[in-house]
């Protein structure tokens, strides 16, 4: 299958705004820094290094934890788990944690964020600045996305296409055109609340990963006013 590139236009900037943080959680465990996080309709994962931590977003409790090799984005697609564990990208069965397959990594070891959408897996490349939409399976590039900015966490609701930025202790949620990459909305993290991975519940929320912190941390989803 023949990849196509959509590469960003010189168009206008979205003016940033803040993001609205409503809610914290961790330090986990593992090595004490989280990097890509997950949502299964019930829970929220997040890779803590050497473990996954499933926690319930309600109390913040933790209610499974799977030892395996999670360094950067983590996906669910409405079955399994999907783990970036240095140049290759696992599949995990949830329930047992086992390594079913696996696949090469896009970035051979330059990926970040992961998520599942439209029956593909979606994988940011961090200091390339590109998200690639692969085959689940063969791990082939089907398209690839630009950015103008570090891509750490990635994530589709609704139809929209969001990724995370964090550069020079600076991050920023941003939805942007899936067909050329231009910047159609901002959400400015505090200085110093990173992200290190990005994940919608489906609905109201963003579970950005805190890199460093440990922490997840949940942000406001804006939505559109209607006139």
């Amino acid at each position: 299958m023949n990849s196509t590139t959509a590469s960003k236009k010189d168009k206008p900037q979205a003016q940033p705004r803040a993001a609205e943080i409503v809610r914290e959680y961790g330090p986990f465990g593992g090595n004490g820094s989280v990097a890509g996080v997950t949502h299964d309709g019930q829970r929220v994962w997040a890779a803590a290094g050497t473990k996954l931590v499933a926690f319930d977003p309600a109390s913040g409790e933790t209610t499974r934890t799977l030892d395996c090799v999670c360094d950067a984005g983590t996906a669910f697609d409405g079955t399994y788990l999907y783990q970036i564990a240095e140049a290759r990208i696992d599949k995990i069965d949830p329930a047992s944690g086992k390594v079913l397959s696996s696949i090469p990594a896009p970035g051979h070891g330059g990926d970040s964020g992961l998520t599942w959408a439209e029956g593909s897996l979606w994988v940011g490349q961090h200091r390339d600045r590109k998200i690639h939409q692969i085959d689940p399976v063969s791990g082939a590039v089907l398209r690839t996305i630009e950015s103008n900015r570090f891509v750490t966490g990635v994530t589709w609701v609704d139809g929209e296409l969001w990724h995370g930025t964090w550069e020079n202790d600076e991050s920023e949620l941003r939805r942007i055109d899936p067909a050329d990459g231009a910047v159609l909305e901002r959400l400015e993290m505090p200085r110093g609340a990173n992200v290190s991975g990005l994940e919608s519940d489906g609905a109201d929320l963003f579970y950005c990963g805190g890199g460093g912190s440990g922490k997840v941390r949940a942000v406001r989803r804006p939505r559109a006013v209607k006139a």
